[in-house]
């Protein structure tokens, strides 16, 4: 059962919400993420960047719903491409053709030789967990190895494979072993490193901790004589999502992917959450200079409308000559509309200049929050990429890491009723991630204006105030 509402909070709840609140109560699982909420929000409609509650009051999301609504809710052209699906060809089997999923195709394999200069084939899925399953398949197939790789803090979903290389226990702890988990590797999160703040000490000490597991052969990751890795594949984030908007430092990549190259051990670049321009670039990992074998991709692809996933991967993987008719498949895979959205997607991002609209508009947001971060000892790091942005909540000392106080924050713009914006009357929504939990992860549209990330910047600081007073 839900905590009870303080009586302010209740007091303003319509009959018909407690009503379903009730029925949630009696009928519903709470095995998904609804509450994590101390008191799950309703919302009623959506706007550009901000959601609506059933009482009318605006909530200025800085989530997105995880990076999947880039380009705003309710977008008119990409609500139009799927009603004009909706009235050609709603619903067709995957087991047949239509024009779109070419289309799409082809746009997404011309972005990634545009951004990587590779030539490779797309594989559609439905979810972002299902995409992840279908590259381990993909690479046990082709490296006939079932041992992974993956970071310390990654997160690629949570389904038994996908599960199998995030580093979360928590989410493998009540199913049983996991003979196939990956083994983690540290990733560099120089705020909290053996150096903090010192980027290139704690590169270096990652790439070295990364290439002693093949020195020798007691490692039990490296045989030299047949020049052969237990593991298959690297799975990594460019970005690192929930594991809290963690930034490497410039080069580390480049050297990671020497190391996998000279091993055998593929790369599989995961932009479920930092594709599609959320850091500017199209692709995440075009930042930092490597060339992935496989990349995963979903979320913001048709902008949170009909869901869909995908792999891209290099030809020599995924020809079908070694890929062939049935070695993955899901009755939903490329549905008709979530491929004509995506469509619609592609064509809105090839149409205008997002890598520098993003660059600029993260360069500002960023700045706010340095400020922000100036007036508040407990904010101890502020960084982005992009769109994608952190703040880093700690104790006074402004290193120990404080969930509370993140906690805090997130329900305090839940709960709405914030004197601000030009109703005076506001919510916020806001996601927390991170190693601690104790992380503000912000990915705004990317349509968001100057005047929407003036008012967020107030809405923070607000919400960082009224927490700090309840400690």
């Amino acid at each position: 059962m839900n905590k009870p509402l303080p009586e302010v909070q209740a007091a303003h709840i319509r009959e018909d919400e407690l009503d379903l609140l009730e029925k949630e109560a009696r009928y519903c699982s709470h095995g998904d993420t609804v509450h994590y909420a101390e008191h799950p929000k309703f919302f009623d409609r959506c706007e550009g960047s901000y959601l609506f509650d059933l009482h009318g009051q605006a909530y200025l999301d800085l989530q997105m719903w995880y990076s999947a609504v880039n380009l705003g809710y309710a977008n008119p052209v990409v609500t139009e491409a799927m009603r004009a699906q909706m009235e050609k060809l709603p619903q067709l089997a995957c087991q047949y053709l239509h024009r779109e999923k070419i289309e799409l195709a082809e746009m997404i394999c011309d972005s990634v030789e545009r951004g990587f200069g590779m030539k490779g084939r797309v594989h559609f899925n439905v979810g972002g967990a299902q995409a992840v399953e279908d590259a381990l398949k993909l690479v046990r197939k082709s490296t006939g190895r079932q041992h992974m790789l993956a970071f310390q803090g990654g997160y690629h979903g949570r389904t038994l494979g996908a599960s199998a290389i995030t580093s979360s226990y928590r989410y493998r702890e009540a199913f049983g072993e996991f003979a196939d988990r990956a083994e983690f590797i540290p990733f560099p999160y120089t705020f909290r490193s053996s150096f903090p703040g010192d980027a290139a000490k704690t590169e270096d000490w990652c790439i070295g901790e990364f290439d002693r597991l093949f020195a020798h052969e007691y490692t039990g990751a490296w045989n030299s004589k047949t020049g052969r890795s237990e593991f298959g594949a690297f799975f990594v984030e460019a970005v690192q999502g929930t594991g809290g908007y963690v930034i490497p430092p410039k080069n580390y990549f480049r050297r990671l992917a020497k190391i996998c190259k000279e091993r055998g051990i593929l790369l599989v670049d995961d932009e479920i959450q930092m594709g599609f321009h959320r850091t500017g670039k199209m692709w995440a990992m075009v930042h930092f200079d490597v060339q992935p074998d496989i990349i995963v991709f979903g979320k913001a692809l048709t902008n949170g409308m009909n869901p869909i996933s995908g792999i891209w991967a290099r030809e020599e993987l995924i020809n079908p000559a070694v890929f062939g008719p049935g070695s993955t498949h899901s009755t939903f895979a490329s549905n008709t509309l979530g491929t004509a959205t995506g469509l619609a997607v592609m064509r809105i991002f090839a149409e205008n200049d997002y890598e520098a609209s993003v660059k600029e508009k993260g360069a500002y947001f960023l700045e706010k929050l340095r400020d922000i971060k100036s007036r508040h000892k407990e904010v101890g790091d502020v960084d982005g990429l992009g769109l994608a942005l952190r703040m880093e909540m700690c104790t006074a000392d402004g290193f120990t890491p404080s969930r509370e106080l993140a906690d805090r924050m997130f329900q305090i713009g839940l709960d709405g009723g914030l004197p601000l914006g030009p109703s005076r009357n506001m919510g916020l929504v806001l996601d927390i991630g991170g190693y601690y939990k104790n992380v503000i992860t912000l990915a705004p549209s990317l349509e968001i204006s100057d005047s929407e990330m003036d008012l967020a910047a107030v809405a923070l600081e607000h919400v960082l105030v009224a927490a700090k007073s309840l400690h």
